[in-house]
């Protein structure tokens, strides 16, 4: 059945105006005013309403075996609430520690997601060793569509790569045209400090911050840069938190290396004073990178606005509260993550844009359009255009309300924002044309999503022509 979204004003990247869009199958088939009604056709009146591109979170983690545990959500857990929350598609961390084999804990991950995905979907690939199998098994994931890499600069011995191995692995990718993202710390300097606030007895989640400082985010962000560099490789630096690093970005940036900065919703909008309250309240807020001091974020905010961090993901992580608890005793065992995928829109337009800190176009381009230009899936996604999948997100800007755990969607007993006034609220959302969503209820299929397979042609075109 076709479907039309009637009298909205829609906002991309680059433009705003107010036009119909007509899908037929599961494509936009036309964008303009006055378009003829198909016969068996469901219109959506979006008076009143803005029309967006469907949002896209660059880095996610659903299946997660992390410090002992396990994230919480499902794919069907977190794909209805990302849908409810304006994410249509989301690319999703593969992480097998360096003790499992890549290849199996690629299928692991793909079999997880299969069939039970209620929105679109990709992966990026953790290479957490690179041994004498490592070149082939990473070639045969490339093969089946999965053209991004991850490296952990951080969490020694579990996912940590030593500075050979990313060599090798960037060296590998650069030959293959794939873009690597990568964690950056230092992983011998955050083991030392852990291990001397340990001995002093400084032992809860306040020390979280301390052992990994700014300084250390800034080294291995310049140190990620420089194999870039070396190696010809394209990168992309997920949930960068602090001046410090962006500037390490931005220096790499400015010489010419090929690296892309992402930052993730909680450096926007928390500080490090989350982290030290004491007790659950405290254990809550652990990540990696730590919670900033609040210095950072009009930092953060001026750069994304300026376009020097790229995009906006989540790092979506959810662990409860039980498991939070692991750590009691000592910060080193909690578990790190937020979730975040159900807020990331509302909370960045409501902070941002109408705060006067991100204009409109920049939040789609930030949100939407550039990690699909990033991660290879362009043009079908982050655009709304003739030809594109019809991922639409109908947004209500009148809606007013506040975030809770009470009516959350993601499969966790806190919400980190808890308590955050919202303005504004997806009222539709479509998945390759098919309602999902209506006025925050997922009304749609469950098992709509599908692995979006991507080719690598950008960035191997780009290394041919250096």
């Amino acid at each position: 059945m076709a479907l039309l979204i009637k009298g909205g004003e829609i906002v991309t990247a680059e433009s705003r105006f107010h036009a119909d869009i007509l899908v037929e199958g599961e494509t936009i088939s036309a964008v303009g005013t006055g378009l003829e009604q198909p016969p068996e056709c469901q219109v959506v009146d979006a008076t009143g309403k803005l029309v967006f591109p469907g949002f896209i979170d660059p880095h996610v983690h659903v299946h997660l075996p992390f410090m002992a545990t396990f994230a919480k959500d499902t794919h069907a857990t977190a794909s209805r609430a990302a849908l409810i929350g304006g994410t249509t598609t989301f690319i999703e961390m593969v992480c097998p520690s360096r003790n499992e084999d890549a290849l199996a804990g690629y299928h692991t991950w793909k079999q997880k997601a299969e069939g039970n995905s209620a929105c679109d979907y990709a992966f990026h690939m953790g290479v957490t060793r690179f041994d004498a199998s490592t070149e082939s098994q990473l070639r045969e994931i490339v093969a089946d569509g999965t053209a991004s890499f991850k490296i952990f600069l951080a969490y020694k011995s579990f996912f940590g790569v030593d500075d050979a191995e990313m060599f090798q692995t960037l060296s590998l990718a650069s030959k293959l045209g794939v873009i690597t993202t990568a964690h950056c710390e230092n992983a011998e300097l955050v083991s030392r400090l852990q291990q001397g606030l340990l001995a002093q007895g400084k032992t809860s989640p306040e020390w979280h911050e301390p052992s990994r400082p700014e300084s250390v985010e800034a080294e291995g962000t310049g140190r990620f840069a420089t194999f870039l560099q070396q190696t010809g490789a394209a990168g992309y630096v997920v949930h960068l938190s602090c001046a410090p690093a962006l500037r390490a970005a931005v220096d790499a940036k400015l010489r010419g290396v090929r690296l892309f900065v992402e930052s993730v919703l909680p450096h926007f909008l928390l500080d490090k004073s989350y982290a030290e309250r004491g007790g659950l309240e405290a254990m809550k807020y652990i990540m990696s990178p730590p919670l900033r001091d609040r210095r950072n974020a009009p930092v953060l905010w001026d750069a994304l606005q300026a376009a020097l961090i790229d995009t906006v993901g989540t790092d979506h992580c959810p662990f409860d509260t039980e498991q939070k608890l692991l750590g009691d005793g000592d910060f080193t065992r909690i578990p790190n993550g937020i979730p975040g995928i159900e807020d990331r829109v509302t909370l960045m337009w409501t902070y941002g844009v109408k705060r006067g800190l991100l204009d409109i176009h920049r939040f789609v381009d930030a949100l939407s359009t550039r990690p699909a230009r990033i991660f290879g899936l362009a043009p079908r996604k982050g655009v709304i255009a003739v030809g594109a999948d019809a991922d639409l997100v109908v947004y209500d800007p009148h809606y007013r309300g506040t975030l809770s755990a009470r009516s959350q969607h993601v499969n966790n007993d806190y919400n980190g924002f808890e308590g955050f006034s919202v303005e504004g609220r997806p009222s539709v959302v479509t998945v390759r044309g098919s309602i999902q969503v209506r006025d925050g209820a997922f009304v749609g299929d469950k098992n709509r999503g599908r692995m979006l397979r991507r080719d690598p042609q950008y960035f191997r075109e780009a290394a041919h022509a250096r």
